[in-house]
């Protein structure tokens, strides 16, 4: 079972910032794309929704502000410069596009991960008003996409972990199956009714003190499904 990982997009055609960044998020909770191109880096961003961009301003076929440009008529992705341009100049142009950090090569890599942590951390709270979420005994940290319920880590497969996200963020809601589904696998699975059970079924073995009879998500007849707002501690069967 794999935990979800954030994913980062790198933008740059430098082989060695490339190795850098390649060694670096291998050890760490991340899972990395490489592009080395502004266009595709645009299309990737589409595809594959990265949770971060590290973006650097000289590539081979547009500039590194045109893609900021393009990524922001659509997209709040938190973007890095990581460029060896230090004028004021670019630095401002950046910013103002839409960048969300500056970082002048070389960098450091200690700070480059701080950096990294402190936009994950203000794209969670952008998100969902904070960088954890919680309903009673289950918290989850947005920033390292953990689970915690009766403050131990439970594993979560990363599907089960955006289901279980999208039930928090709507606690107390009403929520048919074909919404659910839209929104957590996209419109190929919208119909996908028995799926979506198994996921469900999945989650309730998981925050569920009896997963046969739950009490947190629930089944409404004719509506489908409800995450209850808890608002005292309820003991999970370990």
């Amino acid at each position: 079972m794999h935990k979800k990982r954030n994913t980062v997009l790198v933008v740059d055609n430098e082989a060695y910032t490339k190795k850098i960044l390649t060694v670096f998020f291998d050890g760490s909770d991340f899972k990395i794309i490489n592009s080395d191109f502004g266009r595709q880096a645009i299309r990737l961003c589409a595809s594959t929704r990265p949770d971060i961009v590290l973006l650097e301003l000289s590539l081979p076929d547009i500039d590194g502000k045109d893609v900021i440009a393009a990524l922001r008529e659509w997209s709040q992705v938190p973007i890095i410069i990581i460029s060896a341009r230090d004028d004021d100049n670019e630095v401002t142009a950046a910013l103002n596009l839409g960048a969300d950090d500056y970082i002048v090569k070389p960098f450091n890599i200690e700070i480059l991960a701080a950096r990294i942590n402190a936009c994950l951390r203000k794209s969670a709270i952008q998100k969902a008003g904070e960088p954890e979420l919680y309903n009673g005994n289950i918290r989850m940290d947005l920033v390292s996409h953990q689970v915690f319920v009766n403050d131990r880590l439970i594993g979560f497969t990363p599907k089960e972990y955006d289901l279980l996200r999208y039930f928090i963020v709507n606690r107390g809601k009403m929520l048919t199956h074909r919404e659910i589904l839209m929104e957590v696998w996209g419109s190929a699975h919208s119909d996908d009714k028995q799926y979506l059970r198994v996921f469900i079924g999945q989650i309730r073995e998981k925050i569920e003190e009896d997963p046969a009879s739950p009490q947190v998500i629930v089944t409404e007849p004719g509506i489908d499904y409800r995450m209850k707002v808890i608002h005292s501690q309820v003991t999970v069967a370990a």
